[in-house]
């Protein structure tokens, strides 16, 4: 079952008498429970799809669905709430509310809703996030591995329909991003999670269950990530065959 579905989304800019175009006529459907990385180089459009896909912005042309709604047809309030409860975003920069201690960062959204929080399903994703004993600290006295768990809690807290994570280990050393990244895949099989994420790191990307290539606004490669990269066997990898066209070897 298709949770997400793009057809024909192209995003336009002027500046000045020149048009850009971000992401030209793109098409695409994401099932239930899929990991799929979105690769390209800087410029190619993306970070664009990430920001139409979530809401953030919105296409010039064409439509996107999120669990059989149509996010174009929403009004600016209706999509803040939609992408509050049903989109999940994840940044390279952690944007944690800095005077908030870790709960409450996490539980924003909800306190945004005015709901009560879900205590038990609270304590299990802090748990899961290894964050259980930091929950009354600022963001400003955790470390740049533990900031992002807690934006990754804040993503996850509502159990979205998609999370979508734009370079979630950009300001992150090796260690920390391999950490982040097994996170991202235990809330994927765990609670069944759809993930996206953008990434220009062919490691992370073949961490995905399918990789998607973008260039100059358009999908030029899409395919399954069978087994991964065969580091020194002289086999292409996953990113170099996708970029050809074909499935991930």
């Amino acid at each position: 079952m298709n949770i997400l579905q793009c057809e024909n989304v192209t995003k336009t800019y002027h500046l000045g008498q020149t048009t850009v175009t971000a992401l030209d006529g793109v098409n695409l459907a994401v099932e239930k429970g899929e990991f799929v990385a979105v690769v390209g180089a800087s410029g190619s459009g993306k970070s664009t799809l990430l920001h139409m896909l979530g809401g953030v912005d919105r296409p010039t042309r064409g439509m996107i669905k999120i669990e059989n709604t149509d996010i174009s047809t929403l009004s600016e309030k209706q999509l803040s709430v939609f992408r509050r409860r049903k989109v999940g975003l994840i940044y390279q920069f952690y944007n944690l509310i800095p005077t908030l201690d870790v709960r409450q960062n996490i539980l924003l959204p909800v306190l945004l809703d005015g709901q009560k929080p879900d205590e038990e399903s609270f304590r299990e994703l802090a748990d899961t996030l290894g964050l259980t004993d930091r929950l009354h600290h600022l963001p400003g006295q955790l470390s740049g591995g533990q900031q992002q768990r807690a934006a990754i809690g804040r993503a996850l807290i509502y159990r979205p329909a998609v999370l979508l994570a734009d370079e979630p280990t950009g300001n992150l050393d090796r260690k920390n991003s391999g950490e982040i990244i097994a996170l991202l895949k235990l809330s994927n099989k765990r609670y069944h999670q759809t993930v996206i994420l953008i990434t220009h790191d062919e490691k992370i990307a073949l961490e995905a269950d399918r990789i998607i290539l973008i260039e100059d606004g358009k999908i030029v490669s899409d395919g399954k990530n069978i087994s991964g990269r065969k580091d020194g066997s002289g086999k292409k990898t996953a990113v170099d065959t996708a970029a050809e066209g074909g499935n991930v070897l």
